[in-house]
């Protein structure tokens, strides 16, 4: 009923699954190295600037931007763009924020 054969059987599909498996796995870390290389190209060239609220890189040209002074500052959320602005109106340097919910955390 049960022959030599099948254990083996069963030992080549799981060997099969694995490798399948490491191929896709290894294939989505490779594409999230190479867009976080992309990103940081973007960003020595210009074309991306850093959120200076939580770090992110967001299009230059992005739709969510505070004026201040000469300076504009791209957010990737209007969340990180009230944070900014409530720190402003506060009279608090935005720098000094980021590193305080950085030791905060």
């Amino acid at each position: 009923m049960i022959g030599l054969g099948n254990p083996m059987k069963l030992l080549l599909v799981v060997a099969l699954l694995f490798i399948l498996y490491k191929m896709f796995a290894g294939d989505k870390k490779h594409k999230q190295v190479k867009k976080e290389k992309e990103e940081e190209n973007l960003a020595a060239s210009g074309d991306m600037v850093k959120d200076p609220m939580c770090g992110a890189f967001v299009a230059k040209d992005g739709d969510i931007r505070v004026r201040q002074g000469d300076q504009v500052h791209c957010f990737c959320s209007y969340d990180c763009r009230d944070k900014y602005v409530k720190r402003l109106q506060s009279g608090q340097a935005p720098q000094a924020a980021q590193e305080s919910e950085d030791t905060s955390s």
